[in-house]
């Protein structure tokens, strides 16, 4: 049997290692990655290598040459032009495939049982069979789901954090025959998960995955790759050590000099020809390459040091990563998780944070302190973008210098003269932090129609009118809105959305995270710089398609009174001018604009002041409006609120009142209520993922939506724009009221009686996706959805229960609905004590804490 050695790319994640190597060769107990592979490869009788290589490809052939000396045959094929994808590049090695053949990955370490899974594949007479491994957190690998005959029928590439549905993933390592190759056009990129797979399994082809018992580790970032070699050392994984052991735990290699005063704590491995002088201190975990020599009254505790690297005297290196050839010279401090790239120096009593990168060839003066990385930017983040936006605590996590290159990565994925719409809230924090965005996106030739302080609504609108046929062509490409998070008064929410609006899709944000992490920033000349305008004549533009939806002689009529609180917010700013236009009798509070955000606390007290005005002044409703634009809550006639599922279960019926058999589009999570409503009125429902995003692009995808969204994220009218829309909404229900003559008491009071509670356990992200995978291995298949979580439905009933993943905390929410309240109570005691058992099992019985929503 051959076996393709797939050698990656850059391993943007991991840089600067692999600035001149690439992932395969980079060194884990001092040997290439790639050479580990191999080892494992002759443990089971594979010695003919094929390695596809792209990525700096005379490394590897310069190293491993025709693979004699290791043991092995090897043949390289190099993608010359681009490169051409997992599959893509196997393809195109088919003539040398004449039989069954393995594909393993050249990034990852592992020491998986290829004899078994080998039998397993022809056992099962499969064509493709992936090996698969239970991992505690698979957010960032292809998740798989079998049946009970280890057939795969469902995976997901990479899935967010509520899309888990289970913990057993694809660790890039298969068994295929030949004729699945047949599926992928010549020359052409194309990734196994991405396009042959889902191929394979839509033909009906025998694919099945065989769930390895072994170790596995995909050293795709940098704390992988100091945990793989701590998992080495710590002998959790079969594997060849370069070195003789001399005492249990520390391997020493030829030539090597260590002073008698020297402490070694094993496990530690010493490479060939070093040297390491008196009252040095090794901790366990530590890795030193060949050709590396230590001064006196070192300390090491567990760094990670490559071959012909200098440490000086009293240098002190912590968990970090010192590369090829780098020289650190006295006191100097090198801490957790920074990395010095290959041929650098660290000048006496310099230091280095943690989690700082530099870049190769750098010089750090002496009694530097970096804080930053060396290139650009400060300390690097894993994610950027959580569940809606860029968000963090203000000008401590969203600093200036943090957005001027967030603005540069964002325009940088943007083509070169490209326009953008710029808003933000009245703050002044927000104003700070727009300021130092727009300069990022000038600086990478980008062009920013600025419309300043607004609310969000009219942006979105001014976006979306771009391409309007009715409307010039503005050319606008995207959009940002700066805010105060609408629900951290301390923090600030950076929202991106694409040219109708909606937010920007996942893999739009993982290119904006690739430009911001690889630091891959287009700088443009003088003459290229973008420029800023400001447009005007905005509100009109907002206000004419305001009044296409709106019937204003209804509304100018009607006779309607309403009190709108704006909560000192720049919506304050808006709607009056709008309402007015009609002719409506708005009573109006707190409009004038505050640069500190009110805390939840000091809403909830408006709101109260809200319902004693409404009825002290026998209005016929009342709304606070918050999120800048996009929240409301409403008060009837009686100063009560309706917020939440009851103000979701009110927005839809009084809509399709409005437009029977129209459709409306909800979160996976809202109560069963939409659903009574909309057989009412011959509606339709269409639920998706608990997201912003998701709401959106569903409204923006099906032309006989009339409303999408939910009381807690806001309401869409697709008509006017694709964003949630306060202001248009309370427009709405003016008409609506008036039109339909009744009190908002009297609709609630109709509304379906439907129970629905939600409580929120402690589930750590490590045990995330094994839960998924239990609560669909637990319930049957024809009971449950995998829209987002698992929700699990009773038969012939509204009744179920959701169980939804967090995507930004380690928590998971249980969520029960159903027309009897004993049952939502029961039901939600029985999930709740199964999951708190099932993560007590993960945890070793760590104690968890639930809070109820």
């Amino acid at each position: 049997m051959r076996a393709v050695l797939m050698a990656g790319g850059s391993g943007t994640r991991l840089r600067p290692l692999t600035c001149d190597l690439p992932k395969p060769m980079v060194p884990v107990l001092n040997r290439p990655i790639a050479e580990h592979i191999l080892n494992l490869l002759k443990r089971h009788g594979i010695t003919e290598v094929i390695a596809t290589v792209h990525y700096l490809p005379d490394v590897m052939r310069d190293y491993f040459q025709d693979g004699k000396d290791f043991g092995v045959q090897m043949t390289y094929a190099v993608e010359e032009e681009q490169p051409l994808g997992t599959a893509g590049c196997v393809k195109n090695v088919e003539d040398l495939l004449e039989d069954t053949f393995l594909v393993i990955s050249g990034d990852g370490i592992t020491d998986f049982d290829l004899s078994a899974a080998i039998d397993f594949h022809r056992q099962k007479g499969s064509k493709a069979t992936l090996i698969l491994k239970h991992i505690p957190n698979p957010i960032e690998f292809g998740v798989i789901i079998t049946d009970e005959n280890q057939r795969i029928v469902r995976f997901l590439e990479k899935p967010s954090a509520s899309e888990i549905f289970s913990d057993t993933v694809n660790t890039g390592t298969y068994i295929l025959e030949p004729e699945v190759l047949k599926y992928l056009p010549a020359n052409q990129e194309a990734d196994f998960s991405k396009e042959l797979f889902p191929l394979l399994l839509e033909k009906g082809e025998p694919m099945y995955g065989y769930i390895a018992d072994g170790y596995w580790c995909d050293v795709g970032h940098l704390e992988a790759y100091r945990e793989a070699q701590y998992d080495v050392l710590r002998g959790k994984v079969e594997t060849d050590f370069p070195y003789p052991e001399r005492e249990p735990g520390i391997w020493i290699g030829q030539n090597t000099y260590i002073d008698d005063t020297v402490k070694l704590e094993a496990p530690v491995l010493i490479g060939d020809n070093c040297r390491i002088g008196a009252r040095t201190q090794i901790e366990a975990g530590t890795v030193i390459g060949d050709n590396v020599t230590i001064g006196s009254d070192a300390d090491l505790k567990r760094p990670i040091i490559w071959n012909g690297a200098i440490i000086g005297d009293e240098v002190h290196l912590r968990a970090c990563t010192i590369c090829r050839g780098t020289r650190v010279d006295r006191r100097a401090h090198v801490l957790e998780g920074a990395v010095v790239g290959p041929l650098s120096t660290v000048g006496e009593e310099a230091q280095i944070s943690p989690s700082v990168r530099v870049w190769p060839s750098k010089k750090i003066e002496s009694g530097a302190i970096l804080n930053i990385n060396l290139i650009w930017g400060q300390t690097a983040r894993r994610s950027l973008f959580g569940q809606r936006g860029v968000s963090g605590l203000a000008n401590i996590d969203i600093t200036p210098e943090f957005a001027v290159k967030l603005g540069a990565a964002y325009g940088s994925t943007l083509k070169q003269g490209a326009q953008v719409v710029f808003s933000r809230d009245q703050r002044s924090i927000s104003r700070m932090v727009s300021r130092s965005l727009i300069a990022g996106i000038m600086s990478v030739g980008v062009n920013v129609q600025n419309l300043e302080a607004t609310a969000i609504p009219i942006s979105r609108a001014f976006a979306r009118a771009s391409t309007a046929e009715e409307t010039p062509r503005l050319n606008i490409d995207g959009g940002l809105h700066v805010r105060v998070h609408p629900e951290r008064a301390d923090s600030i929410l950076i929202e991106f959305f694409d040219v109708n609006g909606i937010n920007i899709t996942k893999a739009q944000e993982k290119k904006i995270e690739g430009a911001y992490f690889k630091e891959d920033l287009r700088r443009a000349q003088i003459s290229e710089i973008g420029q800023m305008n400001y447009p005007s004549q905005v509100l009109e533009m907002y206000s004419t398609g305001f009044e296409k939806l709106i019937d204003v002689e209804a509304v100018r009529h009607g006779g309607a009174k309403v009190v709108i609180d704006y909560a000192y917010a720049v919506s304050g700013a808006i709607l009056p001018r709008l309402l007015a236009k009609f002719g409506c009798d708005a009573v109006v509070l707190n409009a004038s604009l505050n640069q500190l955000a009110l805390s939840a606390e000091e809403r909830e007290g408006l709101l109260t002041q809200l319902g004693q005005v409404v009825e002290a002044l026998r209005a016929n409703f009342g709304a606070q409006v918050s999120a800048n634009g996009e929240l409301f809550v409403l008060i009837d006639e009686s100063g009560i609120p309706i917020r939440g599922e009851q103000l979701t279960a009110f927005m839809v019926n009084t809509i399709l009142t409005a437009n029977p058999r129209g459709t409306v589009v909800v979160p996976v999570h809202a109560s069963s209520a939409v659903e009574q409503i909309a057989r009412r009125h011959d509606g339709q429902v269409i639920r998706t993922k608990a997201n912003p995003t998701a709401l959106m692009e569903a409204c923006h995808a099906n032309p006989n939506v009339v409303l999408g969204g939910s009381g807690e994220m806001g309401f869409i009218f697709p008509q006017l724009h694709p964003g949630f829309d306060a202001m248009f909404s309370i427009a709405k229900l003016i008409e609506m009221e008036t039109l339909q003559g009744r009190p908002l008491g009297q609709i609630c009071a109709e509304l379906p009686r439907v129970y629905h509670r939600c409580q929120t356990i402690r589930c750590p992200w490590t045990v995330k996706g094994a839960l998924m995978r239990h609560m669909v291995e637990t319930h049957p298949s024809d009971r449950i959805q995998l829209v987002d979580g698992v929700k699990v439905c009773e038969p012939q009933s509204d009744n179920w229960v959701l169980v939804l993943p967090d995507a930004g905390e380690p928590v998971v929410h249980i969520f029960a609905n159903g027309e009897d309240r004993d049952w939502v109570d029961e039901s939600l005691r029985d999930y709740r004590t199964r999951i708190q058992h099932f993560v007590e099992q993960h945890q070793g019985g760590q104690n968890l804490s639930e809070t109820l929503v």
